[in-house]
């Protein structure tokens, strides 16, 4: 396989891509404390994105199709990109959707989408809010007595959706390929992926840190408060109602319905390198994290009816673009390398130049995707590539389709 150019290499992966601006001579970087007085919390000193419209470039076709050529590569066997809005539209695929028949990377293939489950459990989580059945200032402890030790601090449902609860997951490789072979068809039951024998990360509320966790207990938020299963809300009040034909919850079926691009993990061997199809797994560890299989067209069909408020009421909606005031979680006290949180509630908020993009990125062995848009709809991309190697940073292949998109 071709071995791609480092190309991009001031890019960081976080969320889809966010990219780090460097400090003017002798100001502190982004994040960090300034004028805080002494034995106070520092608070961030962030700057602020750019007031939208943004001004968009115009969309290269010939930027587009250069960024998923050339395919299969040693990072990526597979890829397909869309473009939507008023400012442009493109549609391409790359790659192969298998190795053995080298049939081409479908159209409308489907793919296990990862954290961008977090953004439909958002929604559901939302609803309930505007329903009056979830209250984001009320504890965690008041809608699930007895599931948080007595000497956790009270979690606010809102801490829990913006991910700085200080909640711990279990700690589980699921990412590395030994254990993924070993345990790829084990079932986990709602919850049990919780670590609550740990005490909490953080003070509640004080920083956020990104992960499953939070969406975990989510998940069982929507079920203690409605009574039906976590599957069954997320299909009810997002999946039919939007008629999101190739999109599901799929609970404990392993397989991908329909279309799709197989996921591949590169395992080096004395013999040499074996390809090991990784399309089959049971999701339900990920569950209402990362459990989701969905199509580009169903996943823009979602950012359309997310951000234009047929999805949630305007107050809650806000809510999503909103960040918290706070550093991300890095484990110390020094504040020379604290850095602001890059999420709302559900959507991260990432800068690429001078346009602002709102969405998620989400990943599993063999598939590593992403969806964004302008606040305003005017350019919306979804992209799926497939890996080769689980666990891995954000493929350089990606980052090109969103460069060619978005600058």
């Amino acid at each position: 396989m071709r071995k791609p150019t480092r190309a991009l290499a001031a890019l960081t992966a976080t969320a889809l891509l966010s990219v780090t601006l460097a400090a003017p001579a002798g100001a502190a970087p982004p994040g960090a404390a300034v004028g805080a007085p002494p034995g106070a919390e520092p608070r961030p000193q962030c700057p602020t994105p750019p007031p939208a419209p943004t001004t968009l470039p115009p969309l290269s076709d010939a930027k587009l199709s250069a960024a998923i050529a050339a395919l299969p590569d040693d990072e990526v066997t597979g890829a397909l990109a869309r473009v939507r809005g008023s400012a442009g539209s493109w549609q391409g695929t790359a790659g192969v959707a298998d190795l053995r028949t080298e049939r081409p990377v479908p159209a409308n293939g489907r793919f296990r989408i990862g954290s961008m489950t977090k953004v439909f459990t958002a929604v559901v989580a939302l609803q309930l809010t505007a329903e009056g059945r979830l209250d984001l200032d009320q504890s965690v402890q008041h809608y699930l007595p007895g599931l948080l030790p007595p000497d956790y601090e009270p979690i606010k449902v809102r801490h829990v959706l913006t991910y700085t609860s200080g909640i711990n997951g279990a700690s589980v490789p699921h990412k590395d390929p030994d254990w993924f072979f070993a345990h790829r068809y084990d079932h986990w039951e709602s919850g049990s992926q919780l670590d609550l024998t740990r005490p909490l990360a953080f003070k509640p509320g004080s920083k956020q840190r990104y992960g499953n966790a939070d969406y975990w207990l989510a998940g069982l938020l929507i079920e203690k408060v409605t009574g039906h299963s976590w599957a069954r809300e997320v299909t009810d009040r997002v999946i039919r109602p939007l008629r999101l034909t190739g999109t599901s919850a799929p609970g404990d079926d392993p397989r991908i319905h329909g279309p799709h691009a197989h996921g591949y993990e590169a395992v080096e061997t004395p013999d040499g390198t074996r390809w090991v199809d990784v399309t089959l797994a049971n999701p339900s560890l990920q569950w209402s994290a990362a459990a989701i299989v969905s199509t580009a067209e169903d996943l823009d069909r979602l950012m359309v009816a997310l951000f234009t408020g047929r999805l949630v009421p305007a107050p809650q909606l806000e809510l999503m673009f909103t960040v918290p005031d706070v550093y991300v979680f890095d484990g110390d006290d020094d504040p020379a390398n604290d850095r602001c949180a890059d999420y709302g509630l559900g959507l991260a908020r990432i800068q690429l130049g001078p346009v602002t993009v709102w969405g998620k990125s989400g990943d599993r062995p063999g598939y590593n995707n992403g969806m964004g848009a302008t606040r305003d709809l005017s350019r919306r991309l979804v992209y799926s590539v497939n890996t080769i190697r689980m666990g891995g940073a954000q493929p350089l292949r990606a980052q090109r389709i969103i460069m060619a998109t978005f600058s």
